[in-house]
C-alpha cells in the first residue's frame, strides 16, 4: 500500500533567524497542495545562536520529519545543513532559489540581513494604517470614505469583513458597505472617483447555506427572509443590477478563497490607477 492510500501525518519543522511567517506561508501553502498530507508544525523562531539551533535541531531528531529553513548567518546555516545531512533529513532553504534568482537579475549580492523583510520601515506602518483603516470602515461604518484605496459593495455573506481586513493586511484601505434591502446606500458613494468601487456577488444557493450555518451558530431556529430562497434570490439579482447600473467591476466569489478574491481586486485596483 502506498502513501496515497491513506492520510499521511508528518513532521515539518520551521527554524527561521525571523519571524517565521514566511516559512508558516510556504509551508501551508505547499502542504495545501496534497490533499492527504497533514503537516505537524513545529516553528523556532529568531534562531540567532548556537544554542538556540542545538535546542531546535534535538528537537528535530526526536520527531524526525522535514526542516525547512530560512538562515543568514553562514555558520548557522552550515551547522544546521551538517546535522541534518548527517542523519539524512531533508532540509530545504525556501528563499535560496528566489533570491539567487534576484541577485543574479539584479547584479547585485543580498544584505544577509536576519528579518529584514520585517523593517520597521515606511512600507510597515502603511500596512499598519491601512489596518486600522480596514478595521474602522468594516460593514458601514466609518466617515472617511474618500480615503479609502477601495470600497467594497455586498449583501450579507459575500466575504466582504475578510477581503477587507486581507486588502488592509497588504496594505491597502479598504471599507466594505452592506448591501440591505430597503437600507440606502450613502450619497457620497456615487459622487467618489478616485476609490476603486467593487461589488461582491455569490450563488443564492451559496449565500443562503452560509446564512443558515450562521443562524445555526446563533442558535435561531425560526425561518426568516434571510434565508428565503425568493428574497435571497431577489437581493442577488438586485446587487448586480446595481453594480451594472454605476459601471462597477463585479467578482463573484462563490468558488473564491478571500486570497483569490483579493487578488482579483489588486488587480482591478493596478488597473483603475493605471487608468486614472
Amino acid at each position: 500500500m502506498s502513501r496515497q492510500d491513506f492520510d499521511v501525518h508528518f513532521h515539518v519543522h520551521m527554524i527561521s533567524d525571523s519571524t517565521g511567517e514566511t516559512l508558516m506561508e510556504v509551508m501551508r501553502a505547499s502542504a495545501a497542495q496534497f490533499e492527504q498530507a497533514h503537516p505537524i508544525e513545529h516553528l523556532f523562531a529568531l534562531v540567532r545562536s548556537e544554542r538556540q539551533l542545538e535546542r531546535a535541531m534535538a528537537h528535530v531528531e526526536d520527531y524526525p520529519g522535514i526542516v525547512m529553513f530560512t538562515m543568514v548567518n553562514a555558520d548557522l546555516r552550515r551547522r544546521l545543513e551538517d546535522r541534518c545531512a548527517e542523519r539524512g533529513i531533508p532540509a530545504i532553504a525556501v528563499l535560496d532559489p528566489i533570491q539567487a534568482t534576484l541577485s543574479s537579475y539584479l547584479g547585485a549580492p543580498m544584505r544577509g540581513r536576519a528579518g529584514a523583510q520585517r523593517a520597521l520601515d515606511a512600507d510597515y506602518y502603511r500596512r499598519i494604517e491601512a489596518m486600522n483603516y480596514s478595521m474602522a470602515h468594516d460593514d458601514g461604518q466609518g466617515d472617511d470614505l474618500p480615503g479609502a484605496d477601495v470600497i467594497l459593495l455586498g449583501i450579507s455573506r459575500t466575504s466582504k469583513t475578510p477581503t477587507s481586513i486581507y486588502l488592509g493586511h497588504r496594505g491597502i484601505r479598504t471599507a466594505n458597505i452592506p448591501i440591505v434591502p430597503g437600507s440606502p446606500l450613502p450619497d457620497i458613494l456615487f459622487e467618489l472617483e478616485e476609490p476603486l468601487i467593487v461589488g461582491l456577488t455569490a450563488s443564492p444557493e451559496r449565500i443562503i447555506q452560509i446564512r443558515r450555518n450562521r443562524l445555526i451558530n446563533l442558535k435561531e431556529g425560526r425561518d426568516t427572509g434571510y434565508v428565503d430562497e425568493a428574497a435571497v434570490r431577489e437581493e442577488v439579482v438586485y446587487a448586480k443590477r446595481l453594480f451594472a447600473r454605476q459601471g462597477w467591476p463585479s467578482i463573484d466569489v462563490t468558488r473564491r478563497s478571500i486570497e483569490e478574491t483579493a487578488a482579483k481586486v489588486i488587480n482591478l485596483l493596478n488597473e483603475h490607477r493605471g487608468e486614472a
